[in-house]
């Protein structure tokens, strides 16, 4: 009698932990498992083939790059979907809307409504802001380039600054306040 030669696939945990462990390859099989799933959620949520396909790769990427993080390797599958949501989010949120470009369109909504004086008012209030941040600490300061600046994300920041999300918005919030104080002072002097 001749004895089969079984092949089993190996377990999502031991994948896990061996990704973990830096094996590109158990996490390249990893990634096959979960491509279509990441994809998924991410064209439910942005609704556009080609976007959904970038946040896929930048899932995957960011995943790879993470996953030494994960403390339960049975947990992978919810953790990829959540990073999934919050980068299909993300994308969503900074995505530009779309404008008619019809010409009529482009005519009527293309009017000049900048002149000399809302400029230097413009310019003024900019230089206003510059000085303002020059003014706080360095910590208030990189936090709100961070966001207004770089438009980084709450979890972006959070994993820049090695501060849980929760602190990120307190810092803005309290940073903010600072920069108006700030900008009272000097327009008070």
């Amino acid at each position: 009698m001749e004895l089969q030669e079984i092949t089993t696939e190996p377990s999502e945990s031991s994948l896990i932990r061996s990704a973990q462990a830096g094996d590109r390859e158990a996490f390249g099989q990893l990634a096959q498992r979960y491509e279509r799933t990441v994809y998924a959620t991410a064209l439910r949520r942005l609704s556009n083939h080609a976007e959904a396909q970038e946040v896929c790769q930048e899932v995957l990427v960011r995943a790879m790059q993470k996953i030494s993080q994960l403390r339960e390797p049975e947990a992978f599958g919810a953790w990829l979907q959540a990073v999934t949501n919050r980068m299909a989010i993300n994308r969503a949120v900074r995505r530009r809307p779309a404008i008619a470009t019809e010409p009529e369109t482009l005519a009527a909504t293309c009017v000049d409504t900048e002149t000399p004086l809302t400029t230097a008012l413009s310019r003024e209030r900019q230089s206003q802001v510059r000085a303002g941040l020059g003014r706080l600490g360095e910590l208030d300061r990189d936090t709100l380039v961070a966001f207004y600046v770089e438009g980084q994300s709450l979890v972006e920041m959070s994993e820049g600054f090695r501060s849980p999300v929760g602190t990120i918005k307190r810092r803005l919030h309290v940073a903010r306040k600072r920069l108006a104080k700030e900008l009272e002072e000097l327009v008070a002097v």
